[in-house]
């Protein structure tokens, strides 16, 4: 046994790893710096629309951007990490983020910020999933739900956290300056993981399916970018092309995974209940998180007048319930299953939208605002924890990649969809109010003043600025228009927590049949190791490959 396989063999073996806080910490630490760019500009999305005139679907483009590159990628790149090393991966992916984060804050114009957004979203995608991967790989039992407890909370609390630390930057600097808050963690991350974590435990010697990588890519990329476009004047064409790119890719992909000999997604076990039940939960969950504060941080800074680090700052007690809420979510797990943990996240996140749909309004105070985002921190603390662990759970080890890249799909996937939708559907509500009051004003308005009055609430403001005499018409009227949109994105909101939880109650196992279940696939995946004959024999865990 070489000292890779020696190595391999004993972290396989073992319920955790040497040195498993600081390698824990490293995980995180790596992943913070994805969860920090998910977040950071969104509380800078007014002044990027100032300073480039940008239109609102320009704005939900540079926002959802690095969850596109990210989600686009994550799959495909999680199945090069089993196969060629997740530590070169976490550490490549790491590195990359750097100059990313320097080319968004140094932007030119909001396509060269979006054109960033992507590439620090793919630069996420090679180190992201290896994180979830390496902890599947490391660490077994209630071990590994607590680290995932861990890994899920203090992520989704940082990417909570990115607003506050944004809102403080922007006080005293230009909106670039939100994009370097991750240089330093960036850093700090990248020694962690070089020295820290172990290299080459239970990854695959199976060739990697690339055409299947790069169909789900496309698929992905395809399908977020028509959501977006879709809402847009005179795109149509382009939002049918779109949409029948992601089809055919969508077809593509499955008949390829089907037949493929080394599948870059396993169809088998992705159709096992424990696996695509919580992978659609989390979608929904931690897709409601982001579209909570995409929508959150302009309603405060453009209705409710709030400053960038006001508005920041209005997000703690989501972000502080996350960290309190996780580790009780593990405990819960153990106690009375992912299900039942599932049902109390979706109840909170259910309450936070319903918040934000009836209080939401102008001139509310804030304990209103905080209540709606305390709800849905308490809602993702509760079922971030089972939505990943019941994935790991499901897969078989050698396969981590594609258990963590579907883990990160729910943050990225679901983020960037309900985004999307949620930008869509503001957008489209913003235009058809501020429309509908132009008509009402009977004043008359060019075309090329009302285009840029329903394009966005920047626009609106930078006609008032030429516009003083009619300055308070035009700021209420898109006060009032801009309500309009986001009580359609709420309701949306809504919508997809209900059909979520109704999923996870009728179709996820109860706890002592999802026990059994998981069981029956630990059998049915080590029968399947090559070395599982040889480790029955003689009783010794066996190294693995790679």
């Amino acid at each position: 046994m070489t000292d890779t396989g020696a190595a391999a063999g004993s972290a396989a073996s073992s319920p955790a790893p040497e040195r498993a806080g600081l390698v824990l910490v490293a995980l995180i630490l790596v992943a913070a710096v994805a969860n920090l760019n998910l977040a950071v500009a969104n509380v800078a999305l007014p002044d990027i629309g100032k300073a480039f005139d940008s239109s609102q679907v320009t704005l939900n483009l540079i926002a959802v951007g690095y969850s596109l590159g990210l989600a686009a990628s994550v799959l495909y790149l999680g199945a090069l990490g089993d196969r060629y090393g997740r530590k070169l991966m976490l550490v490549l992916g790491t590195l990359l983020a750097i100059p990313m984060s320097l080319l968004a804050a140094y932007a030119w114009s909001d396509e060269v910020l979006f054109v960033a957004r992507v590439g620090g979203g793919l630069a996420a995608g090679m180190a992201f999933p290896t994180t979830l991967a390496l902890i599947t790989a490391l660490w077994s039992g209630p071990g590994r739900t607590k680290s995932i407890a861990l890994w899920s909370g203090i992520g989704g609390a940082i990417a909570a956290l990115g607003p506050l630390l944004s809102g403080v930057l922007l006080q005293y600097f230009w909106w670039g300056s939100v994009f370097l808050i991750t240089l330093p963690l960036a850093c700090v991350a990248l020694v962690l993981a070089f020295y820290l974590v172990p290299s080459h435990v239970n990854e695959t010697t199976d060739p990697v399916d690339n055409f299947g990588g790069v169909l789900s890519v496309v698929l992905v990329a395809a399908l977020i970018l028509g959501i977006n476009f879709a809402p847009v004047p005179n795109e149509g064409t382009l939002v049918l092309g779109l949409a029948a790119i992601a089809l055919a890719s969508g077809i593509a992909f499955y008949l390829r995974q089907r037949r493929a000999r080394n599948p870059l997604y396993d169809l088998a076990v992705a159709g096992r209940p424990t696996f695509w039940v919580a992978a659609c939960a989390g979608i929904i969950v931690f897709g409601s998180l982001m579209g909570a504060m995409f929508i959150g941080q302009q309603f405060l800074q453009n209705v409710l007048g709030y400053s960038t680090l006001e508005a920041g700052a209005a997000i703690l007690p989501g972000a502080i319930f996350m960290v309190l809420v996780a580790p009780r979510s593990a405990k819960l797990v153990e106690a009375r299953g992912s299900r039942f943990t599932l049902l109390a996240g979706y109840v909170f996140c259910l309450l936070g939208f319903i918040t934000m749909l009836l209080l939401w309004k102008e001139d509310i105070a804030y304990w209103k605002v905080g209540l709606g985002y305390a709800f849905v921190g308490i809602g993702v603390g509760f079922a971030g924890t089972p939505a990943s662990r019941s994935l790991t759970g499901s897969v078989p080890v050698m396969r981590a990649g594609m258990a963590s890249g579907t883990a990160d799909l729910q943050r990225d996937l679901g983020g960037a969809i309900m985004q999307s939708i949620f930008g869509a559907l503001l957008t489209a509500g913003y235009a058809s109010a501020f429309a509908a009051a132009i008509v009402a004003s009977d004043k008359h308005v060019s075309d090329s003043v009302q285009s840029e009055l329903t394009k966005s609430f920047a626009g609106a403001e930078a006609v008032a600025e030429q516009h003083p005499q009619y300055a308070a018409q035009i700021t209420a009227a898109a006060k009032t228009s801009f309500l309009q949109g986001d009580q359609w994105a709420y309701t949306a909101g809504i919508v997809a927590i209900l059909l979520g939880a109704a999923m996870v109650f009728f179709l996820f196992p109860k706890k002592d049949a999802e026990e059994e279940f998981l069981e029956r696939y630990h059998a049915e995946d080590a029968s399947k190791r090559p070395d599982a004959a040889a480790e029955a024999e003689s009783g010794v865990p066996q190294p693995a490959a790679g």
